[in-house]
Formats: structure tokens, C-alpha cells, sequence
């Protein structure tokens, strides 16, 4: 990949409100661009950190910085505000919202294919019917978005959820509970402290189909600086790529020192997890590579919103992505060495 030889748009660091005058950047120049996750550094955001400690972004011109998120810090607005370039997104629904608010954020990549929530159950529910029989722990979040398709698609109901303090005591006091989990999380934290193996249920694997973990940037960036864009993208796939299926001990290591209660075992749970089940490189990253996003599975799962209640069927959703810096297949070649 060359390097970029590219005039970008006035942009600030995340560390300067102040946007940066335009310039023209020589060949041995990296533009600087900071990169905003959702939450704190984890095995999750791991291809991002591995594209950083390996050079592939450097390769193509950008010198990325990554800034965490966590639960007292809101990246996306940094991003809406110019202060960040690019945001990790949750999943498509906020992307609908944004669209329906009039805010220009879109989305160019979907790491993960499929949704990483799931229903955390004890070793005597063997089937995602089975959990129609207990009571559900879902916090406020969970329930006014996809407990409210798990009611309209799949006959769950209002009465046997429960409120999800984010405390596993109750459930592992009692084996008709069921709770709300993130794949790598309360899986691991039910093995360490209940001493047993749940049954682990993942929403996206009974149909709730949106995308997950997507890289945003604003309209106006793809606008001015396409090629920045282009190289971000192609960047972090590869990162992925690399991550899942190559060495990753540099992008662990980043990981740790940005994240204090991170630990090792933490990282290799759930990069096992996001291998053992898809949840970056399944469905159509298969052929189109790893990031890849359709109008069929977006439409979809529009759909399937309007349907149950969760958004008004008058938000023009394809203003919500754009496919063109992903279905590349950049990076493939990186899981066949």
C-alpha cells in the first residue's frame, strides 16, 4: 500500500479542540488521526491496536492514536464536536438513530458480523426455548432494544424480565435466572466465580442481525479526506486479520497498558470466543472480507426494528453506511499465510 500523498480538511487530535490548518502532506508524512473506542481497551478492540504496533497504518500514511472509551467518556460525541476522526460504533441501530436525529455520522466498515450479545444460562437450559421459562435479568438498554424483538420474534414477554444490575450474584444463586451477557464477559466471570460452564446463547445466532462494532466517521471527512478514510479501513482489516491469525502479542501488550484490569487469560477467553463463533470473520466476510457489510443484512435488520417496535418505519436507513471502503476482501491474504 502507498503512502498518503493526500490534502486533507481541517481536523483536530483528541487532544486539541483547535482544528488543524490545511496542509499538503509530503510522502514521508503521516497524517494524524485519533481513533475513539466505545468502551475500555480489550481483545475486542484488538485489530485496531494491532494495526497500530505493527506499522499498517503507518504503511499507508496515517499515525494513529487510539483513545478509549469507557463508562465516563462519550468518543462519538468528541467525534460529532471534530475533536476525533473516527469512532467505534455499537451496532446499526445507532447508526439508524443518528440518521433520524439529522446527525452526518456514518458508517464505512462492520467488524463484527454478528452481534457479540448473548443470554448467559445455567448447564439445565439446553435450547434458546428453554429460556422462555426463566426470568431474565436485561438492563434498560437491552430491553427497549433487542428484548423488544426477542418479544415480537420470538414470543419472549415483559413479565419474566427482571432489571440486569450488572452483579451475576442472583443469577448464580438460582438456576431458573438467565441473564444478559457480552460474550467475553460474564461467560468468563460465571467460569471464574460460579466454578461451572454456562450455556451461552448469542442473539445475533437467533436472528437478531445487525453489525456490530463499526467504524464511523463523519460525512464531511468522507467528503474532504476519502483517501484517509480508504486508508483507516483497509488498516484496520488488516489489523484483524492479523490479530485473530497471526501474532498479536505486540497489540496485547497495548492493550494491558492501556487497560489496568485487563489481564492475559481475559484476552485469550475472548479472543477463543470471537474465533470459536464467528464473530468477526462468518457470513459474508467469508468472500468480501473481514469488515464487510450488504444492503440485504442492513435492510434486514431494519426490518426486523420496524417490526418489532423499536424505530418508526420513516428513517431513510441507507443513508446510515456506505459500502465504499469495505467489501475489498483487504487483508485476506494475511489468514491463508
Amino acid at each position: 500500500m502507498t503512502r498518503l500523498p493526500v490534502r486533507i480538511a481541517p481536523i483536530a487530535t483528541a487532544l486539541a479542540a483547535a482544528a488543524l490548518p490545511s496542509v499538503t502532506f509530503a510522502q514521508t508524512d503521516l497524517v494524524p488521526v485519533t481513533f475513539g473506542t466505545n468502551w475500555l481497551a480489550q481483545a475486542e478492540h484488538g485489530g485496531f491496536y494491532q494495526s497500530v504496533a505493527d506499522g499498517t497504518y503507518a504503511d499507508c500514511g496515517l499515525d494513529v492514536t487510539i483513545v478509549s472509551g469507557g463508562p465516563q467518556v462519550n468518543n462519538r460525541a468528541l467525534m460529532l464536536a471534530d475533536r476525533i476522526q473516527f469512532h467505534m460504533g455499537g451496532d446499526m441501530l445507532q447508526a439508524f438513530n443518528a440518521v433520524r436525529e439529522d446527525i452526518p455520522v456514518v458508517a464505512v466498515a462492520a467488524i463484527f458480523q454478528k452481534h457479540p450479545q448473548v443470554l448467559v444460562a445455567h448447564p439445565n437450559v439446553e435450547s434458546w426455548d428453554d429460556l422462555k421459562d426463566k426470568t431474565l435479568l436485561i438492563g434498560d438498554n437491552g430491553f427497549t432494544s433487542y428484548y423488544q424483538w426477542m418479544i415480537a420474534a420470538h414470543g419472549f414477554t415483559v413479565e419474566q424480565r427482571q432489571p440486569y444490575t450488572f452483579n451475576p450474584a442472583p443469577f448464580l444463586a438460582d438456576t431458573d435466572v438467565a441473564m444478559q451477557g457480552y460474550l467475553s464477559s460474564e461467560p468468563y466471570v460465571v467460569e471464574k466465580e460460579g466454578g461451572f460452564v454456562p450455556n451461552v446463547f448469542l442473539i445475533a445466532d437467533n436472528g437478531y442481525s445487525s453489525y456490530a462494532t463499526t467504524i464511523e466517521t463523519m460525512a464531511a471527512t468522507i467528503e474532504q479526506s476519502p483517501e484517509v478514510v480508504e486508508c483507516f479501513v483497509d488498516g484496520s482489516l488488516k489489523g484483524w486479520y492479523t490479530y485473530l491469525y497471526g501474532d498479536s502479542s505486540a497489540a496485547d501488550a497495548m492493550i494491558l497498558e492501556a487497560n489496568a484490569d485487563m489481564t492475559q487469560d481475559k484476552i485469550d477467553f475472548a479472543k477463543s470466543k470471537m474465533l470459536e463463533l464467528g464473530i468477526v470473520d462468518s457470513g459474508d466476510a467469508l468472500e468480501l472480507g473481514v469488515g464487510a457489510m450488504t444492503d440485504e443484512v442492513i435492510g434486514d435488520f431494519y426490518q426486523k426494528m420496524v417490526e418489532a417496535g423499536v424505530i418508526e418505519d420513516d428513517i431513510d436507513w441507507k443513508a446510515s453506511y456506505t459500502l465504499d471502503f469495505t467489501n475489498k476482501g483487504a487483508g485476506m491474504e494475511i489468514k491463508d499465510q
